[in-house]
């Protein structure tokens, strides 16, 4: 492992300096209650339901009210709730451990549910910290969930007078640590899917990732290309010539979404007979899109059309070698010193895609 992820970064004073931690996150609701308020939060996300701002209103609470139904339905297999925010405080909680050179302490952003930027950004400020790192728990940048996230914390922390140092990470698809970690995940699986199947049944990795309208991506988002780097690099980690493809899930509106979708690639394992195991390659904690979509619905599906297996990696959650992973990455983060860094440094993308934050922003 490399020195600057096992000590404290130089040059930064005293090795107990006070390290605000911002994670980033999705959110969910918290009782049935919050439900049709959350829905109505992301679709009124003018980078979700990229329509004009006087339509967008209206729009949105169609959308939520047409959803709440079948969110309700997905949350009652959960009792209820999210599980996302009580994961999010164990990896915080494993996070600060794991930088004992630092006084760091972890705050939750959440982007559509409580805890808000808002109130992530004034629990800061009454630390007052020496640093800030803004650390996404989105491992690929996409304007639909990090780019959202920063614009939210930006506004945030303009509100409260939030003034300190802020180190910014976008990104982290090939991160080596990030990508071992979860490589080790899958091999775990993968023996234990092995050897539960009849050896003359194949065995194919889906690596299943939210999917996304194809117009952002064709807009210029990132996203799909740093999943593409993110299954490539996990499997060079893992170093297993299995056979595996990516896929997409969570289709939310009518538009063409970017494929093939986790549905079509079902169905194309029960015409190939072969079993199947589902790797979350976008999501770093569970919740209803790993716990019900993959796990329920997505299972029936598969039994349904006779996929001979099927089987699933857990999220990372608290892994510890995922935390490693994030451990490292603060570090480099804080070496880097103050503006934006990616997993590995500089700019990943390449110049197709103009949604990187790296991109020189059009003057207004």
């Amino acid at each position: 492992m490399p020195a600057s992820d096992t000590a404290a970064p130089a040059g930064l004073g005293s090795p107990r300096r006070k390290v605000a931690i911002v994670l980033f996150n999705l959110g969910g609701p918290d009782q049935p209650e919050a439900i049709k308020p959350f829905l109505l939060n992301l679709f009124l996300d003018p980078a979700i339901l990229r329509v004009p701002v006087f339509v967008r209103p209206f729009l949105a609470r169609i959308i939520a009210r047409a959803r709440v139904e079948p969110a309700t339905a997905n949350y009652a297999l959960l009792g209820g709730k999210s599980p996302l925010l009580g994961l999010t405080r164990d990896q915080a909680t494993a996070l600060e451990a794991a930088l004992p050179e630092a006084d760091a302490k972890c705050f939750i952003a959440m982007r559509y549910w409580h805890p808000f930027s808002l109130e992530a950004a004034r629990a800061v400020k009454a630390w007052a910290p020496d640093e800030v790192v803004l650390l996404p728990l989105y491992p690929q940048f996409s304007t639909t969930t990090t780019g959202s996230s920063l614009g939210a914390w930006r506004q945030a922390a303009v509100r409260v007078g939030l003034a300190a140092d802020t180190a910014t990470l976008c990104c982290y698809p090939v991160d080596p640590a990030f990508a071992a970690a979860t490589a080790a995940l899958v091999k775990v699986e993968y023996d234990r899917a092995r050897a539960a199947l009849d050896p003359a049944v194949s065995l194919r990795v889906l690596f299943s990732a939210h999917g996304l309208p194809e117009t952002i991506i064709q807009g210029g988002d990132p996203y799909q290309w740093q999943v593409e780097q993110t299954v490539a690099a996990v499997m060079a980690a893992w170093g297993e010539p299995a056979d595996r493809t990516i896929c997409y899930q969570s289709r939310a509106t009518p538009q063409k979404w970017i494929e093939p979708s986790t549905e079509a690639e079902i169905e194309r394992a029960a015409k190939d007979k072969t079993a199947l195991l589902v790797v979350p390659i976008a999501f770093v904690s569970e919740h209803t899109e790993t716990l019900v979509e993959l796990d329920v619905e997505y299972r029936e599906l598969a039994e349904k059309l006779g996929v001979p297996g099927y089987f699933r990696v857990p999220a990372q959650n608290s892994d510890p070698g995922f935390i490693a992973s994030l451990a490292g990455l603060v570090r480099r983060a804080r070496a880097s010193g103050p503006g934006l860094s990616s997993g590995s440094g500089g700019r990943l993308c390449g110049p197709e895609h103009a949604d990187c934050p790296f991109a020189p922003k059009p003057a207004v």
